[in-house]
């Protein structure tokens, strides 16, 4: 890495114009001495030329359609392949950078050459409430992942030496359900690969709202989340880990629907860790006790998710 390693933030876009040049603007404002190119990725839509004149000095947005499957996972790897960067770096289009975090993010990994990948906190906005997620932790395994899906390592804070990508653990798997816990299958693999860098610091503001992509796509939801059980066997070593996942699957049941699948589902979860609460909760949206989006609002407004 060069001593000021150029940087290519990777924006995959749909629809959100507004949102998307508030993202664009963070980044291309990082008080960050290097060279920082923005490759916006119009996923299923039409691409944007004028975004370009928002480039500057030592600033540069390119503009480019998703060549790949449709969804995050394919628009991320499209312009992953199309980037220039020695580091490549995610940001979703209704997130923000945060002042200083791009800078912090590469001196952490100018600090260690054997690390390949750097997070750091968030701060979540959802319906007026603002809640910061952070991790008191300096490193991240695999281990770690298994038992718990640590949401505060969301893609918009990824920093990611662009070798690994191309030639170490990979791109973005194109082949899970929908896109669907695309970026939890992606952190999986580069723990994998070494242990990631976390800063214990909110520089990134995300934003949860109603529009969400996957808001009510519940069997989308269920399907991935089976396939990624069936992926990582890993996760047979840390029960409390399977637990969590079966039991996100069940609610996906319970709120399509599904009683019987979410029953099922349910069990298999108190099996594994009869503390888990997402079997709980499951249960009583299956039994119509209360409402699946009643759970999610609820945890929203804390800066959690099912």
């Amino acid at each position: 890495m060069t001593g000021q390693p150029s940087v290519s933030v990777v924006v995959p876009t749909r629809d959100r114009p507004e949102l998307l040049r508030a993202a664009l603007a963070a980044i291309l404002a990082q008080e960050y001495p290097g060279r920082i190119e923005a490759v916006v990725v119009f996923d299923q839509s039409t691409p944007d030329e004028s975004l370009t004149a928002l480039a500057g000095p030592d600033r540069a947005v390119r503009v480019i359609g998703n060549g790949r499957a449709p969804g995050l996972a394919g628009a991320r790897n499209s312009g992953t392949l199309a980037a220039e960067g020695e580091l490549i770096a995610f940001c979703d289009d209704d997130d923000e950078w945060l002042p200083g975090k791009l800078a912090a993010q590469v001196d952490a990994l100018a600090a260690d050459p054997a690390a390949e990948f750097v997070c750091c906190g968030i701060r979540v906005s959802y319906d007026g409430n603002t809640v910061d997620r952070v991790l008191d932790k300096d490193r991240i395994t695999l281990d770690d992942l298994l038992r718990d899906r640590l949401t505060e390592l969301h893609p918009s804070t990824f920093l990611i030496r662009a070798t690994a990508l191309r030639e170490g653990f990979g791109l973005v798997d194109e082949e899970i359900p929908g896109s669907y816990a695309e970026d939890y299958e992606f952190l999986l693999r580069a723990a994998r690969s070494a242990p990631l860098i976390n800063l214990p610091t909110p520089s990134v503001l995300v934003r949860w709202h109603k529009r969400s992509y996957f808001a009510q796509r519940w069997d989308t939801i269920s399907e991935a989340l089976q396939w990624l059980l069936l992926r990582y066997p890993e996760f047979a070593t840390q029960p409390a880990g399977a637990a969590r996942v079966a039991g996100q699957i069940a609610f996906a049941q319970a709120a399509s629907g599904d009683r019987r699948g979410a029953l099922r589902w349910a069990r298999r979860t108190l099996r594994s860790n009869p503390r888990e609460p997402r079997a709980y909760l499951a249960l009583a949206v299956a039994g119509r006790v209360v409402r699946a989006d009643a759970v999610l609002r609820t945890l929203h407004k804390r800066g959690r998710g099912i």
